[in-house]
């Protein structure tokens, strides 16, 4: 049985994809993320992980105007994004799915 998204609130953010890879801090002790593509027109590409983490575009794909949330591991502390045409991201840590 799936779990509907529980969201830790206060942990979100909107941040800028660029055609650079950018990572930022997320909370650990979490199974899930929600990231939303804010943006209307590029996709952006997604990558979690621990320490350093560098997104490409052979990662996770998020389409324009769509959400999705991705499981992670509990250690997992950063989100790398990228996105060649730019876009704007929204993403928040919880449980469920």
């Amino acid at each position: 049985m799936t779990l509907p998204f529980n969201p830790s609130y206060g942990s979100g953010q909107t941040q800028t994809a660029t055609a650079t890879s950018a990572q930022y801090s997320i909370i650990a002790g979490t199974r899930s993320i929600c990231v939303t593509n804010t943006g209307t027109t590029n996709p952006v590409y997604v990558r979690l992980g621990q320490g350093t983490v560098t997104a490409t575009t052979a990662d996770y794909i998020v389409m324009p105007s769509s959400q999705v949330s991705l499981g992670k591991f509990e250690d997992d502390n950063v989100i790398a994004l990228i996105s060649p045409a730019g876009t704007t991201v929204n993403f928040i840590c919880g449980a469920g799915l």
